[in-house]
């Protein structure tokens, strides 16, 4: 309980934060006047953006966590082809309002192996549309409200969603916080920009003379900026607001804005950086694609902005409400100018992903080529899925799912080996195959620990009920692998002793095993099934439980055979005491198969 309350007073230490910086600082935009802008004007400037930067993160946080599930269901269900693949990054983008998030979660998919590099590559397109709803907002909104007579009271209503017990009314509390914070930070922002003016503008045109270059000039500006606040919208917000500040012309913020749609491909990449090859080719793909936009829209630049300024002045009355609210002074100039950026960010999206839509095949070429397999990538020594930081543990359960299924895949392999070592007959070939399932049982402590390790590390952060329980039964699923992986290998140590003592099996005991072993494989068949399901929730148990049964009853079977020959004239009893040793751990097998199978359900 404690430990619930104090993080929810952490939560709530930001919030009063910001109401104590929100006073002070509207004490001294009442009083600043003529003053100089100096090193608290810096600090100033820097903490506005901290805080639109926070609140960009708790709005995006909040929703993903209130409909974390639905959106990974949209991701999976709704990109079967590259062009539905756009309307849905441009979907999720609008929801949780960051393509970072979105790109993050494409390439832990890809990563994953859920959905394909050209799933992938329509998906980002959409969410470089997606992110351009940011920008309205804030030119409608952010310059034209007065963002603090609408910002506080949504802390009254989030306030007390943030305590409530129930998760989503939680994380829409987190929501709308967080909204409320970002248009603080958007005001906070607007007050710390100093009126320089006539100077800044004279001293920023100095550079923007030299035509194609300058304009490459201001694209990595623009790029440098996102690369820094690792936001493109936060990236978008200063540019706006400085455009509203008369620092920067127009045509200058605009190939900012280029430079900020190559400096957001920087969050993928690193998502991407000890990822598999797939989810490598998946960030360049992204990568790639708003180069490409970026260069051919730097050609165009003057001319696309002069006639998005001349239909922004014509259809301006279609951006104005004619709602009474409270409007702070704002020239026309100014407004124009944000309603044109805004839209030369979208139109610019648009087009790059009406031109490149068709070329994603040779997109997709291109990365592959440029980031080749890596030799032994696929071994079996490491981890495949989840070795990619900073995931959420809602995008973590996804990853995690895959390697558990790869994990029960190895662990059947143990089955396999075990046979033919069982109905080998040469000593040769029995102790390569011993030597084999040795290495593998290594594996599976490698696995168990790496994996729980990585859940382990997931436990401290926040997260859904949802997805406590399915890492919890992630985590019994590695136990009970890490028991089979022993289990094996303790069989491979008593054939080995066989061997050595020149030990062999009669046909009737041979026969027997097989049939036991013929059972497991369809136990382990079965739990391969339920750990390859697309969600745990369609787990079914009933097959599971009469193959527990066929298995115990074969045991039972081969018990007795064993109990009944013992005192038989020529039954060899150290062969019987193998004997026992093996259908007794295959048996152990099966039990901790039936576990698997039940975590998967949910009942442990």
């Amino acid at each position: 309980m404690s430990k619930i309350l104090s993080s929810k007073v952490i939560k709530i230490i930001p919030l009063i934060m910001v109401l104590v910086i929100f006073h002070s600082t509207e004490m001294m935009a009442k009083g600043k006047g003529g003053d100089s802008f100096g090193i608290m004007g810096i600090f100033e400037i820097l903490g506005a953006l901290a805080f639109f930067i926070f609140g960009m993160k708790m709005m995006s946080e909040g929703i993903q966590r209130a409909a974390g599930s639905q959106m990974r269901n949209i991701l999976r269900t709704m990109t079967k082809n590259r062009y539905l693949g756009v309307f849905t990054g441009f979907l999720i983008t609008a929801l949780v309002q960051s393509s970072s998030a979105t790109t993050v979660m494409t390439v832990s998919f890809v990563n994953a192996g859920l959905i394909s590099l050209v799933e992938s590559a329509g998906i980002m397109m959409g969410a470089n549309i997606g992110t351009t709803v940011t920008g309205w907002i804030i030119a409608i909104l952010g310059f034209k409200v007065k963002l603090s007579a609408y910002s506080i009271p949504l802390f009254a209503i989030g306030v007390p969603l943030l305590f409530s017990k129930t998760g989503k009314r939680k994380y829409w509390g987190e929501f709308l916080i967080g909204f409320a914070i970002l248009f603080l930070g958007l005001s906070f922002l607007k007050n710390a920009i100093p009126d320089l003016g006539g100077e800044a503008l004279a001293f920023i045109e100095g550079w923007s003379q030299y035509g194609i270059f300058s304009r490459i000039l201001f694209v990595l500006v623009g790029a440098l900026i996102t690369v820094i606040v690792q936001s493109s919208s936060a990236a978008m917000a200063i540019t706006l607001t400085l455009v509203y500040a008369g620092w920067l012309p127009l045509e200058v913020a605009a190939a900012m804005v280029l430079g900020e749609n190559i400096g957001t491909t920087i969050t993928a990449e690193l998502a991407s950086i000890i990822g598999n090859t797939q989810s490598k080719r998946s960030a360049r793909i992204h990568s790639l694609f708003n180069i490409i936009g970026v260069f051919w829209m730097v050609l165009l630049l003057p001319f696309v902005v002069e006639y998005l300024s001349i239909f922004v002045e014509n259809f301006s009355s279609l951006f104005e409400s004619n709602a009474k609210i409270k409007t702070e002074d704002l020239t026309d100039a100014q407004r124009l100018d944000t309603y044109t950026l805004a839209a030369f960010h979208t139109v610019f999206n648009i087009l790059n992903v009406a031109l490149l839509i068709g070329f994603v095949p040779w997109l997709i070429k291109v990365a592959i080529k440029t980031v080749p397999e890596k030799a032994g990538e696929d071994g079996l020594e490491t981890l495949k899925f989840i070795n990619a930081a900073n995931r959420t543990p809602e995008l973590a359960t996804v990853e995690l799912q895959q390697e558990v299924a790869r994990y029960g895949e190895i662990a059947t392999r143990m089955l396999g080996f075990s046979k033919e070592l069982i109905n080998s007959s040469d000593d040769k070939e029995s102790m390569k195959l011993i030597a084999k399932i040795r290495k593998y049982e290594e594996i599976t402590d490698n696995f168990e620990k790496e994996i729980t390790e990585y859940i382990t590390n997931l436990s401290d952060k926040e997260m859904t009920h949802k997805t406590s329980v399915r890492l919890r039964s992630f985590f019994n699923i590695c136990n009970d692998m890490e028991r089979i992986g022993d289990i094996f290998y303790q069989l491979a140590k008593a054939v080995e002793s066989k061997v050595d003592r020149k030990i062999y099996f009669s046909p009737e005991q041979r026969n027997q095993l097989n049939e036991l072993i013929a059972i497991v494989q369809k136990a382990f068949d079965e739990m391969n099934r339920n750990l390859n399901l697309s969600t745990y929730d369609d787990a079914s148990l009933g097959k599971c439980y009469d193959l527990e049964e066929e298995i115990n009853i074969q045991r039972n079977s081969m018990r007795k055979f064993n109990q009944e020959m013992i005192n038989s004239e020529g039954y060899n009893v150290n062969a019987a005491m193998v004997f026992t040793n093996l259908f007794s751990s295959l048996e152990r097998v099966g039990d901790h198969i039936v576990n698997i199978n039940e975590s998967v359900a949910g009942e442990i």
